[in-house]
């Protein structure tokens, strides 16, 4: 059974980029071999992830994203059973918000700015799907 986990999280302190390319890296090897694919999103410290693969992998992978000291907040934003992947051609993409056009955060938000918690996670995720569409991922990895 496949289901997809939205969460969201703050960072404890800044995240350089090197350690977030560490994490990128990690999460790629380590997600292809459990069969997880995803997006995760950056912007200064905040932290939204999606998870998709097998019931129990994906509780796992979370269960240790929760123990990570590096981040606090952690939300579960929308947890479901689906019958396909949205993110099934990443083992882990990255979205630089940065560079995301303004307009498109205002769509989903009340301010041109990420923060998934003052919105729902449904429209955190159509933002992430939208950001898919438009090609705002910065690295795929399958």
């Amino acid at each position: 059974m496949l289901v997809r986990c939205l969460y969201a999280s703050r960072a404890i302190a800044p995240i350089p980029t090197p350690m977030i390319d560490a994490i990128l890296v990690q999460s790629r090897r380590n997600n292809l071999k459990s069969g997880i694919t995803g997006m995760l999103c950056v912007s200064d410290d905040i932290f939204i992830q999606v998870l998709e693969g097998g019931r129990d992998e994906v509780c796992e992978l979370f269960n240790a994203i929760v123990r990570d000291d590096r981040h606090t907040q952690v939300r579960i934003l929308v947890f479901q059973e689906i019958s396909e992947r949205r993110f099934g051609s990443w083992t882990m993409g990255q979205v630089n918000v940065a560079k995301v056009n303004p307009a498109l955060l205002l769509k989903y938000s009340d301010k041109a700015t990420l923060n998934p918690f003052n919105c729902s996670g449904l429209a955190t995720m159509a933002l992430l799907e939208e950001l898919v569409a438009t090609a705002a991922i910065t690295t795929r990895s399958v």
